[in-house]
């Protein structure tokens, strides 16, 4: 598979990442219906730290994905939650996922985070290093499903994590 172009969101992107989202997520068995609506109040509230799309030749975006702060109890700073991340559906399975995940990774390092939080299939998100840590918990979230992944050799947070919140609105569309 060719490597993609992957690059920042640019204000034009905006409704093409509003519909992919969309799409992506609609069949997802876990799922809310409101991913899309996600992506648009972590933007409009600020809170979308780092928001990346995959593009093909011809420049349609094919990915995405989205970073943002998290707080954590013990008031740990510097962490993030990784999510959603969206690939056009007859592209799903094809590496697209990885791709702009591990670069998400790379550049939320360089910008010093110090972790990544998100909920998961633990069988994919572990060949990105992510794993369940039992000291940090999402409320009414099964611990298998809610994983970490730790960028510096700082002291590992421990406590409640939440979300900012964007992630509590409820489907528009």
């Amino acid at each position: 598979m060719r490597k993609l172009t992957i690059r920042d969101e640019q204000p034009g992107d905006i409704p093409a990442i509003h519909a992919l989202t969309r799409a992506a997520f609609a069949k997802a068995t876990v799922s809310d219906g409101n991913e899309q609506d996600i992506v648009d109040a972590l933007r409009a509230d600020g809170d979308l730290t780092l928001s990346l799309v995959a593009t093909n030749m011809d420049e349609a975006i094919i990915g995405h994905i989205a970073f943002s702060p998290v707080s954590i109890s013990d008031g740990t700073k510097g962490w993030y939650a990784a999510g959603p991340v969206s690939v056009m559906p007859t592209r799903q399975r094809t590496g697209i996922g990885s791709q702009i995940a591990t670069e998400g990774i790379e550049r939320m390092t360089a910008m010093g985070a110090k972790g990544i939080v998100l909920l998961g299939d633990p069988g994919y998100y572990a060949r990105f290093g992510f794993q369940s840590y039992p000291d940090l918990i999402l409320p009414g979230v099964p611990p298998k499903y809610f994983q970490m992944r730790a960028l510096t050799t700082d002291p590992l947070p421990k406590g409640t994590v939440e979300y900012a919140p964007g992630f509590s609105v409820r489907p528009k569309d």
